[in-house]
């Protein structure tokens, strides 16, 4: 069986330079950003920290040439989540992260109303078939009826690193959409705060209470009554791409929720078609592409006719 696993206890590992001579366990972690929470779970959840193969605490005085290695608890799938053998199409994999590419009509994570086949059971069926007995950690999420690219962690530390990229925002996202008409700029940026529409529990709209919201968009192809627009999110809203698209009056085809039309499509034309992150156990940067799916492209050979 193909596929990537970490070994059965996660850890991490790091010669003391010189420069770190002197510095507390407790100092050195926090700089590695492992945090107080991961801290306690190694504590009291049975992981351990070592220098040189013997146990010690995080008031250990480090010093150069010493090998301080932290072994993180394990981690056990939620009970709620069940595994299904799905299709699942992984972009990239290594032992710590998956790049993957989610089809439309399918949830990123069960819901009540949808407790079953989203991308989450795939994962965890996934990760059993090859002896990886973790829960599933996806830093990013995509609506049920948006397809593209999710990045999924391998271990919550992984999670937890990934977020805060995802946070100062040098974790970026790409995606195209089809909207109906045709923007009186090339480029631009929409900047209004979002929040949830007072008389649903789904719907979010433009509201000056809301939160802040930015979204950049260029355009790649225009065509008789549609355009083809590249987006990129600094803000990570609910429905964001959605909202703003509608608020200034350029609907996604298809998202007959914000008030596009379901025309030779039946679902919003929406797809992430890059993700762009710091690898943070390579320590470089890394991106991923996936193609428009089959619909949207039909969408645009219809629209040149």
């Amino acid at each position: 069986m193909k596929g990537y696993r970490t070994v059965d206890a996660f850890t991490l590992e790091w010669t003391i330079s010189s420069q770190d001579t002197g510095k507390l366990v407790r100092e050195f972690l926090k700089e590695q950003a492992i945090s107080k929470t991961a801290l306690t779970d190694i504590k009291f959840a049975g992981g351990g920290i070592f220098i040189n193969g013997d146990p010690v605490t995080v008031r250990h005085r480090l010093m150069e040439d010493e090998v301080l290695k932290v072994v993180f608890p394990p981690e056990k799938p939620s009970l709620e989540l069940k595994p299904e053998n799905l299709p699942l199409q992984i972009v990239y994999e290594d032992p710590y992260v998956l790049v993957v590419n989610k089809p439309p009509n399918q949830q990123s994570i069960p819901s009540r109303e949808s407790p079953t086949r989203s991308l989450a059971n795939a994962l965890l069926y996934y990760y059993q078939s090859i002896g990886l007995d973790v829960t599933v950690h996806l830093v990013n999420r995509l609506d049920r009826d948006t397809s593209g690219l999710l990045l999924v962690a391998k271990h919550r530390h992984i999670h937890h690193l990934l977020s805060e990229q995802q946070k100062a925002g040098s974790l970026k996202r790409i995606y195209e959409a089809v909207i109906h008409g045709k923007l009186e700029k090339d480029s631009g940026t929409i900047d209004a705060p979002i929040g949830r529409k007072d008389d649903s529990i789904i719907e979010r709209q433009v509201r000056k209470d809301g939160q802040r919201a930015v979204t950049h968009f260029q355009v790649v192809q225009e065509f008789c009554d549609c355009t083809l627009v590249q987006l990129t999110l600094e803000t990570g809203r609910t429905h964001q791409i959605r909202v703003h698209l509608s608020h200034i009056g350029h609907p996604i085809i298809g998202d007959d929720l914000y008030g596009g039309l379901r025309v030779e499509i039946e679902r919003q034309a929406l797809h992430c078609r890059e993700v762009r992150f710091w690898h943070p156990m390579y320590q470089r940067e890394v991106v991923f592409y996936a193609e428009l799916p089959e619909d949207m492209r039909e969408l645009l050979e219809k629209a040149t006719l």
